[in-house]
């Protein structure tokens, strides 16, 4: 069993769960082994990023981004939705940064939609 510490990130994504449905994302990844790190299977994955290895651990609805510190520790560096932009960016090792990121706000994807509407529609 690992020790898991979370980033600023990972608790804040955490903290917006309530008490049970935390217990319930946390459950897979508290019970890893240091054989499932060495042999990854679903839902457990590993790559490489910047000479460092990483792992994925699919846990419900969440995508946990870790590596293994020590002997002993995990860091839980991101906690992204499955299917987010962000979760696609890290899989796909697409470079991105805060404005990207910030693009994601509801009034950019409304004026994106408004782009793809027929003239008609924008008429109205």
């Amino acid at each position: 069993m690992f020790q898991v510490t979370f980033s600023e990130q990972s608790l804040g994504e955490l903290n917006k769960l309530g008490k049970l449905a935390q217990l319930d994302a946390i459950g897979p990844i508290t019970g890893l082994t240091a054989g499932d790190l060495a042999h990854p299977r679903e839902p457990l994955g590993r790559f490489t990023r910047g000479g460092r290895v990483l792992h994925r651990l699919r846990s419900g609805g969440l995508r946990f981004y870790f590596e293994a510190r020590t002997d002993d520790t995990l860091h839980v560096l991101h906690i992204l939705h499955q299917n987010s932009l962000e979760d696609f960016l890290l899989r796909n090792n697409l470079p991105v940064t805060e404005s990207q990121l910030a693009e994601q706000d509801s009034k950019f994807w409304k004026y994106l939609e408004s782009l793809a509407k027929p003239k008609e529609d924008k008429e109205k």
